[in-house]
């Protein structure tokens, strides 16, 4: 009977098809389709990808998804709620009328994948489809005007555009595609329910049920956290459809793409980790099912592939290396063991084999190369060896030469050798948590050998920049943000990060506004303004931001986080695209044709507009601030597990369910903090006034005992227990421990 169980049930109703307007409930292979025909024009639509669709609010278990949809110069505002995992509400608004409602058709087309028949009730009101022993039943609030069968969608789309709106003899009781047809004239809006029993009867009175109840719809964001968050959410919740060949749930490059350019499914590599690890700021669930798609593609060679399609398979490369900073980072945010014990050998077997085939020489540095492996699209080629950067046309490698018989470009790249020290690093940090030291010491070895050789053979003294360089020959010309790469490895010296601070600065290289160009403006091919050569890229801004945050470079990071998501609202809240992209002169998305509209990475833009008030990295674990304003920001992914943020009147409360766990008027960012069984533990910034921090959970019966830099510190019980904090210039260490556990947040 079910179609598919791979999914949670809370996520069972959901936007998994290719049509985006389409709710599907995977269990059963159930379809609700809406339909909108325009006799002005004569023709129907299913509401495919494109101009006709704008992508609303919507809920990762699409509790509420909203959208715009458009035909023929009419534009409904239509939206879902689901009240539990097996019903589903919807219901649509007239927001502008292009012809007489009389002549506008909207329908609702319920299917089922396996064909099974649907049935209408007119004595109910109800259209029934039974499949094994599962009953469904949808209902409408304003009863259809006519109700019609056809054998496919496609079959209903030609049935209005060959006989019109008039037509009645595809009027039918039952049929594999049983179409609710409402006009704009009688309904300009309307309410519909279907619900999922085990009893027909049951079905259609939980359906009409869910009419009788309001609509409930949660209120938008507010505060630019807050707005950051919920577009991270609504660009995974949208591109998050079902792989039906591999039948796994994953987040898309871009729903737009999977069908059309990849023929079903598309997994690149970096484009994959990154959704990973947008995911993971949500939901732990999803960031592992991005973290199986991208796994499950590892070569008997060693590497992860480039990309995977139903079409091709680029195993002849890889893509830089930045899945161990994105598994690292998802552990230190969800504490959860099994991330590492389930990755960590893969990503050990991929950073072995870039060594092995990408360091042709024995010199301690890589290069891009297409290996003889497969039969890939452009392998052994000169462009399949750059496309391996994921920076397919970048000027970066247009000086370079594709070496034949060692399948490599014949340059070291400062991007590539930068992710590969940062890389072993993180496998570093992961063999030692699995207690694995032997492991551990080779990988930070190799860390920092790489290191030495990218400050010693990639700095340009004369320009002042990390460069790409030709195998025993000079530097190349070009420069992309990937020259500050360094800083994310902790590979630059501080008189080399002074200088890079400079380029960032320059507005004739890589500073001005909008940032960060994908090349310096300088180049010739900035102008170019064509894919990576000229256009900001979010990667770069995300990458950069966290070289400056290694660095203690706090207030510049916190400037280009802020830079970035401002770019990134621009496109947001006037069009509501999440663009994988940017004209780096006039921020413009759109400009170019080559440029996606809803790209899953241009939500790494969002992300660092969530870091002004939460994160968690390598350098300073998880970090809480108040960053002014009011609101409240989540739920989200913590070691806490799932938390909220509420930002009110210069205060700060930390939120786990029902219970505050921390409330505080501590202004800047609060870092390493960590809640466990019996202890609190975090990092205080340099403190310009007297300040407090207040636990509500916590009172005097259980003995608490806090300290400020090892020095004992008084408490006192005020609405839990109350610390006072005297102003200091420097950063300090807090601690509060006492007696009585609590519920740890660790393993």
């Amino acid at each position: 009977m079910p179609v598919s169980v791979n999914i949670p049930l809370e996520r069972a109703w959901n936007s998994w098809s290719s049509r985006p307007a389409e709710m599907v409930f995977l269990p059963l292979g159930l379809r609700l389709t809406p339909l909108a025909f325009a006799a002005s024009t004569g023709k129907a639509c299913l509401f495919e990808p494109g101009d006709a669709v704008t992508l609303g609010r919507h809920a990762l278990d699409a509790s509420l998804v909203e959208l715009q949809l458009s035909h023929a110069g009419t534009t409904l505002d239509w939206r879902y709620t689901k009240p539990d995992p097996f019903s589903l509400t919807g219901s649509w608004q007239t927001a502008k009328a292009g012809e007489w409602g009389l002549r506008f058709w909207i329908n609702l087309c319920l299917s089922s994948d396996n064909g099974e028949e649907v049935r209408f009730n007119e004595t109910q009101g109800a259209a029934v489809i039974r499949v094994g022993h599962r009953f469904a039943a949808l209902v409408s609030e304003e009863p259809p005007v006519q109700v019609t069968g056809h054998a496919s969608l496609a079959d209903a789309v030609q049935d209005y555009e060959t006989h019109g709106y008039f037509h009645t003899r595809s009027r039918a009781e039952a049929a594999p595609v049983l179409v609710l047809r409402f006009n704009l004239e009688m309904m300009r809006e309307n309410r519909f329910a279907l619900a999922i029993a085990d009893r027909q009867d049951l079905a259609i009175a939980q359906a009409r049920a869910l009419l009788a109840g309001p609509e409930m719809v949660p209120p938008q964001a507010e505060g630019e956290p807050a707005i950051a968050l919920a577009a991270l959410r609504d660009v995974v919740a949208w591109n998050t459809v079902w792989d039906g060949i591999n039948q796994r749930p994953y987040t898309a490059i871009s729903r737009n793409w999977d069908l059309g350019k990849f023929g079903g499914f598309g997994v690149w590599l970096n484009d994959q980790f990154y959704a990973a690890l947008m995911a993971g700021e949500l939901d732990a669930g999803l960031a592992r099912d991005n973290l199986a798609a991208v796994f499950s593609g590892a070569t008997p060679q060693g590497n992860l592939p480039c990309l995977l399609t139903a079409n091709d398979a680029w195993v002849d490369r890889s893509q830089s290396p930045i899945g161990g900073f994105v598994v690292w980072q998802l552990y230190l945010r969800l504490r959860a063991r099994d991330l590492i014990e389930g990755a960590y050998a893969t990503l050990a077997r991929n950073h072995a084999w870039w060594w092995r085939e990408r360091d042709p020489c024995g010199t301690g540095l890589a290069s891009f190369g297409t290996s003889d492996m497969g039969e890939g699209l452009y392998k052994g080629t000169h462009f399949g060896a750059r496309n391996e950067s994921a920076m397919d046309n970048s000027p970066v490698h247009d000086e370079a030469r594709y070496d034949k018989a060692t399948r490599t470009l014949d340059l070291w790249d400062v991007g590539l050798n930068s992710l590969l020290a940062l890389d072993a690093e993180m496998l570093a940090l992961m063999a030692s948590e699995l207690g694995r030291e032997e492991e551990a010491a080779a990988h930070a070895a190799r860390a920092e050998a790489t290191k030495a050789h990218i400050r010693e053979t990639l700095w340009d003294g004369e320009r002042g920049i990390f460069a790409n360089r030709r195998r025993g020959g000079g530097f190349v010309k070009s420069l992309a943000p990937t020259s500050f790469y360094p800083m994310l490895a902790g590979a630059a010296t501080p008189a080399q990060v002074d200088r890079l601070c400079e380029h960032l600065d320059d507005p004739s290289t890589f500073g001005g506004d909008p940032v960060i160009p994908g090349v310096s403006r300088v180049d010739p091919a900035f102008g170019d303004n064509s894919y990576w050569r000229g256009r900001i890229w979010p990667p770069f801004n995300y990458l950069v931001y966290h070289g400056l945050r290694r660095y203690g470079l706090d207030e510049r990071a916190s400037a280009l986080a802020q830079r970035s998501f401002a770019l990134f609202r621009s496109a947001w809240e006037s069009r509501r695209i999440c663009p994988e992209n940017y004209n780096a002169e006039t921020g413009e998305p759109l400009d170019q044709p080559d440029t996606e509209r809803f790209y899953s990475w241009g939500a790494l833009m969002a992300k660092l507009g969530v870091a002004a008030a939460t994160d968690v990295t390598p350098w300073h674990g998880w970090e809480i601030a108040n960053p002014g304003g009011e609101g409240e920001l989540g739920p989200f992914a913590s070691p806490l597990g799932q938390v909220r943020l509420a930002i009110s009147q210069g205060r700060l409360r930390l939120v786990q369910g029902e219970r505050m766990v921390l409330d505080t008027d501590v202004a800047g960012r609060i870092s390493q903090l960590s809640i466990a069984a019996g202890a609190i533990s975090l990092r205080l910034p340099p403190l310009e006034r007297a300040c407090f921090l207040n636990f509500p959970h916590l009172h005097a019966g259980m003995k608490p005992k806090a300290s400020l830099d090892g020095e004992t510190i008084a408490v006192t019980e005020e609405d839990g227990i109350l610390v006072r904090l005297p102003v200091s210039a420097k950063a300090a260490d807090f601690e509060l421990r006492w007696r009585a556990p609590i519920k740890s947040t660790r393993p």
